[in-house]
């Protein structure tokens, strides 16, 4: 019972000492390319609580920071007041551009409604659910489309979808839902978006979507999402989006430094990952050994 406890404690220092070492924040830059601000954001992101999340709103909006994006949509699972506090948090202390969403989560489709102001239902079809989400003025976005949720998005739907994962934490795990995700964005013909549907394991953007827009602004992000301005590479050296842009951003170093920042990522990604295995195993065996019967106190020699 002891060793478990030293263990324990030994594998919560550990994950403070990884994380520490592994948190080297990245600076954002103004990149612009064609007119356009470049804009890197991920916008599938889950908060504490009631999203199966780690981080609260305030500490996701500091990871954001620290992660180098310029915009994030905070997407709890139908609710909305989550993303509110994250918003709200970001304004007053000048973080990024956070849009409120929502995770749409029904038993036949999973998509992504951004920058609304009031909670979609679950319970409808996904074209019903587009409709009220463009009546907010918002974007819908299908969330990891493999196969499974293909028949939850008929052809109105498809029609009236604004954008889709072509990019997820998925494709790296799974070669097959990659090509499902793959298959999906070309028979959709939508905005191309990579995301990292982020609940605390990340790291947060490692599949994100560069925007191009006007300026930082929620009116903006959300304009250039609906013309379809948005770029997304993979660790492959693989590109989605709008092929002038692409054409554009890829003779451009400035651009090319935020798809691939200078610095020992291997490392930084090895050490965050300790940092959150250890930190976990650690918080689980003091939670579960270390409230354990206390030791009996020597007994004195009479």
């Amino acid at each position: 019972m002891i060793a478990v406890r030293w263990t324990s404690i030994c594998l919560v220092l550990a994950a403070l000492i990884a994380g520490t070492l592994s948190d080297s924040p990245q600076e954002n830059t103004i990149v612009m390319v064609g007119g356009y601000r470049v804009l890197a954001a991920d916008f599938h992101i889950h908060s504490f609580p009631l999203s199966w999340a780690f981080l609260g709103p305030f500490d996701t909006v500091e990871e954001a920071n620290r992660q180098g994006l310029d915009v994030i949509a905070m997407t709890p699972h139908n609710l909305i007041w989550v993303a509110e506090v994250g918003h709200w948090f970001s304004e007053k202390t000048g973080g990024p551009t956070v849009l409120v969403g929502e995770e749409i989560v029904s038993p036949r489709y999973h998509l992504l409604a951004i920058g609304i102001n009031h909670t979609i239902r679950w319970n409808q079809s996904a074209e019903k659910a587009i409709d009220e989400i463009h009546a907010q003025g918002g974007i819908a976005i299908a969330a990891h489309p493999v196969k499974a949720y293909w028949p939850g998005y008929d052809a109105e739907a498809m029609r009236k979808l604004d954008g889709a994962e072509v990019l997820h934490p998925l494709a790296y795990e799974n070669a097959k839902r990659y090509q499902e995700l793959q298959d999906f964005s070309a028979r959709a013909h939508v905005t191309a978006i990579g995301d990292s549907d982020y609940h605390g394991l990340g790291p947060m953007g490692m599949c994100r979507t560069f925007v191009f827009a006007r300026d930082d602004s929620e009116s903006a992000v959300l304009d250039a999402l609906r013309i379809g301005r948005t770029v997304v590479y993979d660790r492959d050296g693989r590109v989605y989006g709008d092929p002038q842009l692409i054409a554009l951003a890829s003779q451009d170093p400035q651009f090319q430094n935020m798809v691939h920042p200078q610095g020992d990522e291997g490392l930084a990604w090895f050490l965050a990952r300790v940092s959150r295995l250890c930190g976990m195993l650690g918080l689980i065996g003091l939670f579960v050994f270390g409230y354990g019967r206390p030791l009996k106190p020597t007994q004195q020699k009479s």
